[in-house]
């Protein structure tokens, strides 16, 4: 099997260099062929919640004290990974629909699960069709709530999660641009990042309930050229409904679902000499987007046919994110905090999600970045603070808090090409 593997990504790196300098004399296809090759060095201050042997990193662990009263989880550990090492193709030149059609393809070794670390992963893949003004698109992307015109600049890879939203899903998108405004609208399914229930993360969950997540937003972005300047802000929401099970514990059908929306607020503004970047987060049970919460059972409807309702757990992030613009060396900091904000209505049984026992936590990166050429050479210091709960109240938000911190030193080495 590996070394079919390994065939398959010669044959694709054999066929995208070869296809780089080729081109269809009817279509004028082109395809490029780019990507990076990067290692990462990082040292933690104490057991993580993360994944991929540490890689993706999302929040310290929580105290495990042993019957002497010590926590176990306060043991530092180190790894070093090439896992995030990319390979992209992107395809243009042709026209259909008398629309200009471009594709990207999109892969890493990061694995689907940790069990299948360092092997290929699809991360984007699609086709777009642009008329000029309007542009639809089909296939995985980013999921709208990651905005690719304003995400953080972080070094570690989990590029600001859990307080950035962070997802790339199938679906399809429509853009409809208007002078310096663009309205955005999706539909959405789940493939590697999906809700969470009582079976853990699956897509299982949004594809029973019959019904996609939809997704708009309305974006303004203005760039001044010969001042160097730009200015990018936007607002969206979507609203997504997940059927946790169809089956009841005691053997009854249930189509029972939990109903979640969320929304965003975003601003970036370029400057000559820095770059500074901001954006707000409520939501409803997203999970899927690697945010703290998920959602609990409200009700108990029928105690012996196992019916039950649910409520979705509501949180808020901010993050801010600042940095220079030099093409040599550059210095930022990120800064964020996320809080859980209980659930709508009160706990009558199991919590399900990610860090459901976090009531709010907080996050100090600052880094350097020198770029030499094609070779970049980074530090990045993650501290983050999280204040985990020992019991619930009424609404299911952490109480009896005990706060725990690790800090990640993190150095990774680029080669872009």
């Amino acid at each position: 099997m590996k070394r079919n593997l390994l065939m398959v990504i010669c044959l694709f790196i054999a066929f995208a260099l070869q296809a780089q300098t080729s081109e269809d004399k009817t279509n004028k296809i082109k395809m490029k062929f780019s990507g990076f090759v990067k290692t990462d060095y990082f040292w933690d201050t104490r057991q993580t919640v993360s994944a991929r042997e540490g890689h993706f990193l999302l929040f310290p662990a929580p105290e495990n004290l042993d019957p002497d009263g010590e926590d176990i989880n306060a043991k530092s550990n180190f790894n070093f990974l090439s896992i995030q090492s990319r390979v992209r193709m992107n395809v243009t030149g042709a026209r259909a629909l008398n629309a200009d059609v471009t594709g990207k393809l999109e892969a890493d070794f990061f694995g689907q699960l940790n069990p299948n670390i360092n092997l290929l992963r699809l991360r984007l893949a699609y086709v777009n069709l642009d008329w000029g003004k309007t542009e639809l698109r089909f296939g995985q992307d980013w999921v709208p709530m990651f905005i690719t015109d304003c995400f953080p600049g972080t070094v570690s890879f989990n590029t600001g999660a859990p307080f950035q939203p962070f997802a790339r899903n199938p679906q399809v998108k429509i853009t409809q641009k208007f002078g310096y405004f663009k309205l955005i609208g999706a539909l959405l399914s789940q493939r590697d990042y999906a809700s969470r229930g009582a079976s853990g993360p699956s897509g299982t969950y949004i594809r029973n309930s019959a019904t996609p997540e939809f997704s708009l937003q309305l974006h303004y972005k203005k760039v001044n050229k010969d001042a160097g300047t730009a200015l990018i802000t936007g607002i969206g929401a979507s609203y997504k409904t997940i059927t946790p099970q169809i089956e009841t514990g005691t053997g009854y059908k249930t189509d029972e679902t939990v109903g979640g929306m969320n929304g965003i607020a975003f601003l970036k503004y370029k400057a000559k000499k820095f770059t500074f970047k901001a954006e707000g987060i409520y939501g409803e049970n997203i999970t899927d987007v690697l945010s703290i919460g998920g959602f609990l059972v409200s009700d108990s409807v029928d105690v012996i046919k196992g019916y039950v309702e649910y409520s979705p757990i509501k949180t808020m992030s901010f993050w801010t994110d600042i940095h220079t613009n030099g093409k040599k060396l550059q210095v930022g900091l990120f800064a964020a905090y996320t809080q859980n904000m209980g659930a709508k209505d009160d706990m009558a049984g199991p919590v399900y999600g990610l860090g459901t026992n976090i009531a709010d936590m907080y996050r100090v990166s600052p880094r350097v970045i020198y770029n030499a050429g094609k070779v970049r050479f980074a530090l990045e210091f993650e501290y983050t603070v999280a204040n985990y709960g020992a019991t619930r109240d009424a609404k299911g938000v952490p109480t009896d808090l005990t706060e725990v911190s690790n800090l990640r030193s993190l150095f990774a080495v680029y080669y872009f090409f």
